[in-house]
């Protein structure tokens, strides 16, 4: 038999404070499977390191000097082969996290999240997963003043029209917090059947992952129709 080494997950650290980015090396640094390859005090320093290091994940402050990190994550995710973004912030209502969110962030956690939450987190983002469930996006827009609520509505409703009929409830399954397994029993649809579908949501809808379906089906105000 032959074994294979635990894979080594890359991280990028992105914070305009240097004792917060020595905390989070120090953080991750105690984890066997993780490498923290770089570090950034600005956003305009990302592009240059994503390309020198190839993080595969990148711990992305939001408020910094320069560029912020909404402008930084929007850049890193346009790309091809992007590194997934996980938006540290100490405001759990900070408009420019949903921004960050939109752009293709896998999730946002706040700098006082538990070590271990946050190594947990890295992992989880590495592996494809979000680190931000779908109710927790729900209560963080809700916290946020939208003066373009009727606007947004009616572009999401626009977006999702491309959907048939089971991928629409498929989406809005995903926006309710639903798990595929959960999903499936609920659609009476198989696990496989209920993945291919939201896989063809993605790319029908051009997004990067679950949160943003969840922000959609929420813009369009499916979650709250009785239909």
């Amino acid at each position: 038999m032959t074994s294979t080494e635990p894979r080594t997950v890359r991280v990028l650290i992105v914070d305009d404070d240097p004792l917060v980015r020595a905390g989070l090396v120090m953080m991750l640094g105690g984890a066997a499977d993780i490498s923290v390859v770089g570090e950034a005090g600005d956003g305009s320093q990302v592009l240059p390191l994503v390309d020198r290091h190839a993080p595969e994940v990148v711990l992305m402050d939001i408020r910094m000097p320069v560029m912020d990190g909404l402008a930084a994550t929007e850049a890193v995710r346009a790309r091809p082969g992007a590194p997934e973004v996980i938006v540290l912030t100490t405001f759990d209502a900070d408009d420019q996290v949903l921004g960050a969110l939109r752009a293709g962030a896998a999730g946002f956690l706040l700098k006082d999240t538990p070590p271990g939450e946050i190594v947990a987190a890295v992992r989880k983002v590495a592996q494809g997963h979000p680190v931000l469930s779908p109710a927790v996006t729900r209560r963080l827009i809700a916290r946020v003043a939208d003066s373009e609520h009727d606007r947004r509505r009616a572009q999401a409703r626009e977006r999702l029209a491309a959907l048939n009929d089971r991928e629409r409830k498929v989406a809005v399954a995903v926006g309710q917090g639903r798990s595929n397994a959960e999903i499936g029993a609920v659609l009476f649809l198989g696990v496989p059947t209920v993945k291919t579908h939201v896989s063809s949501i993605l790319t029908k809808l051009a997004l990067n992952n679950r949160v943003q379906i969840a922000l959609l089906v929420h813009d369009a105000g499916l979650l709250d129709d009785r239909e």
